[in-house]
Order: structure tokens, then sequence, then C-alpha cells
């Protein structure tokens, strides 16, 4: 028996080595090639780690390399004048205005699909040349100590001027685009002066103008301040992480900052991006964001993150037609000139 054992190891060894290198044959012939991955690049203003999310999981789903590049507006803007000829980017994820913008430079390409279809055309350009993927609404993100004591809640703009004894907290208009939209929709919706008018009523009660969205809604739950308007998206994330906060539509009708994407003209890689941009109108999409605590409401009303939005009758306001940079650098100085810098 013990002449045989030499020979037992022997095949014992071979027959090792050949079932490791064919699992390891199978395993290799099941990847892909880096050069085989299908890749789009996508311009964004969104925050770094919040279009990376995104793209991992969708690279994950569909197999697609999603190349994230993020700039600024007038860096986004410049890129595409200057690569019209030669796009590099296929798709751009940014806000409304920016968007519009864009468009009118011819630079951006239309896309209609049954998912596209579903949002409302409030949420979407006419032609199909950007489409809205979701929306933070501006809301009043009260502290529920404050409230328990009052007779009547604050459901109202005018509500908050009349309010004597108030402290509120917001972002100040300079330091974020979504702050700023307030400015620029009640603009267009109230007018210059009766806008001015009531933000010069409630200066007064501003406890800080914060340099982040987060902050006044840290305030509230915090107690620092009695309200904040602040985006929802960063209320609701406050409220699940156990702060004190009830939020407040107003009645009178709101700003809503909206984010959309579109297909940039002279994109090689067309097929992906509309297949990209249909993802992004899904749930998948918004199932990602909220499990890293992006709280937006979906644009496309059929889905189960939109059923779940708690306020479906919020009265949003739009402000039309888009500002061009010009127009709202003159609206802000006006509201620095006559809100932010007089004494309280």
């Amino acid at each position: 028996m013990r002449r045989y054992q030499p020979l037992f190891w022997v095949a014992f060894i071979v027959l090792f080595f050949v079932t490791a290198g064919s699992t390891f044959l199978s395993g290799y012939a099941d990847k892909q090639h880096p050069e085989s991955i299908k890749n789009i690049t996508v311009y964004t203003t969104l925050p770094v780690e919040q279009a990376a999310v995104l793209a991992q999981e969708y690279e994950k789903a569909a197999k697609i390399r999603i190349s994230v590049v993020p700039l600024a507006e007038n860096d986004l803007r410049t890129r595409i004048r200057l690569e019209q000829n030669s796009p590099r980017a296929d798709v751009i994820l940014a806000s409304r205005d920016l968007l519009e913008i864009i468009k009118q430079e011819n630079a951006l390409v239309a896309h209609t699909s049954e998912q596209t279809d579903i949002v409302p055309e409030r949420f979407k350009e006419e032609h199909g040349l950007w489409t809205g993927v979701w929306y933070d609404p501006m809301i009043f993100a009260a502290n529920t100590d404050y409230i328990k004591g009052l007779s009547h809640l604050p459901t109202t703009w005018a509500d908050l001027a009349k309010e004597e004894q108030l402290r509120i907290g917001i972002t100040d208009f300079l330091a974020a685009d979504a702050a700023a939209n307030l400015l620029y929709t009640f603009v267009s919706a109230n007018g210059e002066t009766k806008t001015l008018d009531l933000l010069r009523q409630l200066h007064p009660k501003v406890v800080q103008y914060a340099k982040f969205l987060s902050t006044p809604v840290r305030m509230a739950g915090m107690g620092e301040v009695d309200i904040a308007v602040a985006v929802q998206s960063e209320t609701i994330r406050y409220v699940k992480d156990g702060f004190p906060i009830n939020i407040i539509y107003p009645e009178d009708g709101t700003a809503y900052f909206l984010t959309g994407a579109a297909i940039v003209t002279g994109t090689n890689h067309t097929a992906e991006a509309k297949q990209f941009i249909d993802w992004l109108l899904q749930d998948t999409a918004q199932a990602v964001l909220q499990q890293n605590k992006f709280f937006f409401v979906p644009a496309n009303q059929s889905t189960t993150a939109y059923k779940a939005f708690t306020n479906k009758n919020i009265k949003l306001l739009d402000h039309k037609p888009v500002l061009t940079g010009e127009e709202k650098r003159l609206i802000l100085d006006k509201w620095v000139q006559y809100v932010r810098l007089n004494s309280r």
C-alpha cells in the first residue's frame, strides 16, 4: 500500500492545479476587459458625493461606467461651448436654469421616452431637450417645542413677517444656488418691490444668514432658531436623525430647485445617454439617493418614492423666464444693499 502513496499524492496535486486553473480561467473569461466596458461622461454641478453614489450604482446595474466630472456652473457652460465641435460630455446633470441657458447655445439634443413622458410638463423642456429628474422645495422647518406653544401655526410667508417674537434661520442667498432660487422665484411671482419688502420684514428676525443649506435646519433642531427657511432634503435628513422638527409647507406657494438631465449634441453614446437618463427617473435611482441620505422629490410621479411624498398638493412657484447671469447678479446686489446690509 505504501508504494502507491507517492502516486496518490502526485495525482492529487495534478488534480488540484487542474481544477484551480480551470476555475481561474473560467472567472477570467467571465470578466469584461476594461476596454470593452461602455463608458459615458457626465458633466454635473451636483456635489461629488451625490453624483458618485449614482454613478457607482448605475455601473453595477447596467455595466456602463459613468465618468463624473463635477464643475461649477460657469465652468460647465464654458466647457460645453468650447467643446461644441468635439464634445467630451455625453450627459449634463445640473439645475434647470443652467440647462435652459445651455439650450440657447444649441448644445442639447432632444430625448423622449416612456419615462420622460410621465414627467409633468412644468418639470421638462417642451421639446424634450432636458428633463427634470427631481426637485427640492423650500419649506419652513419649525422647532417642535416652539410650535407647541402657538395658538396659530405660521403657514404663509406673510405669517413669518407678522410674527414679532420669531427667530429665523436662513441660508445666505450669496452662498448657495438653492437659497438664491427663493429670491429669483419670488421676484418672478410677486415682483421686485414686493419681494424686497417681504425680505426686509423678515431681516430683523434672522438670527443667522448661514453659509450652508444644512445649518438653518440644524439650528431649528437645536432650538437656536424657531423656524428655518430651508430646503426640504436637508430637513428630512435631520428629522430622520431624530431632531425635533416639523415641516410646514407654505400655503401661499414656495420655490423649488429643479435638477434635470440632458444629452449633449454630437455625443457618440446617444443610446447609453438615453438609458442613463431614463434610469435616473426610476425608483432605483431614488433608492440609492435615499440610502445615502439625499431626500429629493422625484419628477416622475409614478414612482414609489413620489407616492411616499407627504404633501403632493404643495403649491410650487415657477420663475419664468429663466434669468440670465447678469439679471441674477443685479437682483442679488439689490438684496444685499436693501436687505442684507440694512441695520436691524
